[in-house]
């Protein structure tokens, strides 16, 4: 009852400043300063004002809320159970069920590493900086994977 009291008497003072921004000849302004005073009339015309009365005082409300909050944690918590475990997001699944489905994806002798000598060059240009020492050890990496 005092929630519907409020709402009118908000109402009514946005309505009585929508006049008065009108009588400075300010229309735009006081229509949309009576469009918004209206609003929380229509709220207690409606009943929703009534309806968050009842359920802000109502323990099974707030009951209700818990719950809604507890089956929310649940949900996450086994979200992120899921994802630790390498399950990862839908999209990743189906690629990798996709790429373990495949039989030519990639030989195993190619995925493991080669650790045999490298063809690095002995000896390096006595006129090379220390510069084009990095780079040739790049160079020699490209061609060794014959990039």
């Amino acid at each position: 009852m005092i929630a519907e009291t409020v709402c009118s008497a908000v109402s009514a003072a946005g309505l009585g400043i929508a006049i008065v921004t009108a009588y400075r000849k300010r229309y735009l302004a006081a229509v949309r300063i009576a469009a918004y005073s209206l609003v929380p009339i229509g709220l207690v015309m409606t009943g929703v004002v009534e309806w968050l009365a009842d359920t802000a005082f109502s323990p099974t409300a707030w009951a209700g809320f818990g719950v809604l909050g507890l089956a929310w944690v649940l949900f996450m918590t086994t979200r992120a159970v899921e994802r630790r475990r390498g399950g990862g997001t839908r999209k990743e699944r189906r690629a990798a069920a996709r790429e373990a489905g495949r039989s030519d994806a990639v030989a195993p002798a190619a995925a493991a590493p080669s650790l045999g000598q490298g063809t690095r060059p002995a000896t390096r240009p006595a006129s090379a900086s220390r510069g084009d020492d990095d780079f040739s050890d790049i160079e020699a990496i490209l061609k060794k994977h014959g990039i």
